[in-house]
């Protein structure tokens, strides 16, 4: 399939997801497979217009992600359409626009779901990008703000008649944030509505799941939180769609992955440039002042991944527990090993007595 010229090696998209969907963890899941397309997390337009160095890191990405769309999010025309001749600029192969976050501080300022509550005014966006760049300009929305206003088939309409390339829906509304469940019906119904790729988004946790949902009537499908627990979850998805058993992911192959995101990381050249540090064994924080800790920021990144990526394993509330008491990447290395790799009894035993 096809996003404007730009042809997607697979239907199945990684979702951005703010703090999470980092250059690092994209890059390991397309290794996996069965990765069409990577979005990278939504950055602000003003700070990518302006140049702020904190913005551009969100937007960063390397070749072996290709292809990949940066998301953006903002709610005036000319500085959306000069942010997207950035993200042009910097070679990206989409840019996509935000209208499904519902986080206050970003809907509150014309921006994210909000935007679908002014449908022409979110046309008008997609009219300046489109005419300020060459990439497929692509949009992320809700069904719509709430219950009483489930208007996404008009604004697909109209950001359709405004050059966009496609859309992705995720079936809730804004009010329901991530409660209760995603309608896929009604996302399968706006992709009959529009003559552009409709991709759905929302309760994919299985890969039968993601392949059931692209048989409901989308172009492809979109997966946030499923690939977090589970980054083979498309690789596995495409083993599902092609007729073959999901392949099997051992304890050892999860634990290696986060090996590799922790390596990644700390590996990232852009970390000394942003002030970061790294912090000896036995060294004060505050020797380190006023640089900051790069291992401290590992650290707090897989917190964040293990709070998903621990769902539903044995023993997973306890690693946990012990990833979050981490005091240094040594402690951390030592709990995955541990937990993963090592041939010991279950969790409960096998750290008991640790620091």
């Amino acid at each position: 399939m096809k996003i404007g010229s730009v042809e997607l090696p697979s239907p199945f998209v990684v979702s951005p997801m703010a703090g999470m969907t980092d250059t690092a963890f994209r890059r390991l899941v397309k290794r996996k497979g069965g990765c069409g397309l990577v979005v990278s997390e939504m950055v602000s337009s003003e700070g990518l217009v302006r140049g702020i160095d904190r913005t551009l890191d969100y937007a960063e990405y390397t070749e072996e992600e290709r292809p990949v769309s940066i998301q953006i999010f903002g709610g005036d025309p000319e500085r959306m359409a000069e942010a997207a001749r950035v993200v042009e600029g910097m070679g990206a192969d989409i840019v996509d626009v935000n209208m499904g976050c519902p986080v206050p501080k970003i809907a509150r300022h014309h921006a994210g779901c909000s935007l679908m509550r002014e449908p022409g005014h979110a046309a008008a966006i997609i009219g300046a990008m489109v005419k300020a760049v060459r990439i497929p300009v692509t949009v992320k929305m809700r069904k719509g703000w709430d219950d009483t206003d489930l208007n996404a088939p008009d604004v697909a309409r109209r950001v359709e008649e405004a050059g966009a390339s496609a859309i992705a829906i995720h079936g809730r509304t804004a009010k329901q944030s991530y409660s209760g469940h995603a309608d896929w019906e009604f996302v399968a119904g706006v992709a009959g509505a529009v003559r552009i790729p409709v991709f759905g988004s929302g309760d994919c946790i299985e890969p039968e799941e993601v392949v059931a949902r692209l048989r409901s009537g989308v172009s492809g499908v979109f997966v946030g939180r499923g690939v977090l627990r589970n980054p083979w979850i498309l690789a596995q998805a495409r083993d599902v769609m092609e007729g073959r058993p999901p392949v099997p992911v051992s304890l050892a192959e999860r634990g290696r992955f986060l090996l590799d995101y922790i390596e990644l990381l700390l590996d990232d050249p852009d970390l000394e440039a942003d002030g970061f540090r790294h912090v000896a064994p036995g060294q004060a924080a505050s020797e380190a002042a006023p640089a900051r800790s790069r291992d401290r920021w590992v650290i707090n990144k897989v917190r964040a991944l293990c709070s998903w990526y621990t769902k539903g394993l044995d023993g997973g509330s306890q690693l946990r527990t012990r990833v979050n008491a981490a005091l240094s990447l040594s402690q951390l290395r030592e709990t995955i090993e541990v937990f993963f790799l090592a041939d010991v009894p279950p969790i409960e035993t096998a750290l008991a007595g640790r620091p």
